[in-house]
């Protein structure tokens, strides 16, 4: 089994070789006190930076010691999809003398970056946060410390340490297949801009090699900006429809904007499933008080979070490779038709 590297924790010591002056000064700049000129100030910025190092805030500046806390970073908590992963993180902490502490970055590469270096001056004896994406700064800090690091929700990529989620690819992929078993060829697909949300771009990109392969081309797509809600979804369900009225079916980045395409197009008269097939991402409880079921993934959300706080908490070694993989479930619900049933299929 592999095993994660030994990291030794850094020092002022190392941030004063890197910037050539001395370890006074650098803690000098770090504390923000002395008369230290621009230039070295930069230059012992720039080396700390780089580096990784984050002072350390506790017991004098013992650069060995932790506190009993494992810090959290996720994108937001008005997403309902973040609280079931922190569900399942508190859940399997209970019974350890860790506890979680909570960081939000909006979503914002910068603000991850001050996030993390608050956190990781306090000590935490690990770090469980979203997504494989960040700033080279945070990317530093994240492989300098010496705690376990376990990045969720994600598995396509490079991972600093390890990683505990599903292959966005792979779901893209096998919601495709589902929607072309279906018989529907007149697919489109709307979600959130693809720059700031990681993980919807790459469904959509296995998504798209999947319709590719068999001969399919996504016919329409519709981004926005900003917060998903149902009115979101609403309108973004109307403006496509308007532009490609022959569409037969529509795949969501999530589930709120589905669920707010599927309101519409209900109270458009539409024919769901026959006519116009629909789909969502993440398989959240909201679903549970729709008039009809969304079709949707499981999105694994609570199993990630217990999974990584086993592995932060020692429950499970490290996962071989580094990554545990856990399979996407593709939920049918009442908004596709079963595989198969060849209603209105168009003949290319």
């Amino acid at each position: 089994m592999s095993q994660p590297k030994k990291r030794r924790p850094l020092t002022l010591r190392d941030v004063s070789e890197a910037s050539g002056v001395s370890e006074m000064t650098v803690s000098r700049v770090l504390r923000n006190r002395g008369d230290v000129s621009a230039a070295t100030r930069e230059k012992v910025l720039t080396a700390a930076k780089t580096l990784g190092y984050v002072p350390n805030k506790i017991a004098g500046g013992l650069a060995s010691q932790q506190v009993n806390l494992v810090a959290v970073v996720i994108p937001s908590l008005a997403n309902l999809v973040f609280p079931d992963v922190l569900s399942g993180i508190s859940a399997e902490l209970d019974d350890t003398p860790l506890q979680p502490v909570i960081g939000v970055t909006n979503y914002s590469p910068a603000r991850e970056e001050t996030v993390l270096y608050d956190m990781l001056s306090w000590r935490p004896s690990g770090v469980i946060l979203a997504g494989l994406e960040h700033s080279r700064g945070a990317r530093a800090m994240l492989e300098a410390v010496a705690v376990p690091v376990v990045e969720i929700m994600d598995v396509d990529g490079d991972v600093i340490d390890c990683a505990v989620g599903i292959s966005h690819l792979q779901a893209g992929r096998q919601m495709a297949a589902e929607i072309l078993a279906a018989g529907y060829r007149r697919i489109g697909f709307i979600g959130t801009h693809m720059p700031e949300d990681h993980r919807a771009k790459k469904r959509l990109a296995g998504f798209e090699a999947a319709l590719a392969e068999a001969g399919v081309a996504l016919a329409a797509r519709e981004f926005y900006q900003g917060g998903s809600s149902l009115a979101k979804g609403r309108e973004l369900t109307e403006r496509i429809l308007a532009r490609e009225r022959d569409l037969e079916f529509l795949y969501y980045s999530n589930d709120m904007i589905g669920a707010g395409g599927l309101l519409w197009a209900r109270e458009q008269g539409y024919d769901i499933p026959g006519k116009l097939g629909l789909a969502g991402f993440n398989g959240v409880d909201l679903l549970d008080g729709l008039p009809i079921r969304l079709a949707t993934t499981d999105a694994r959300r609570q199993d990630i979070g217990r999974r990584a706080a086993r592995i932060v908490a020692g429950k499970e070694p490290r996962p071989e490779g580094g990554k545990l993989i856990l399979a996407p479930h593709f939920l049918p619900g009442e908004t596709i038709r079963a595989p198969g049933s060849g209603i209105g299929v168009r003949q290319e």
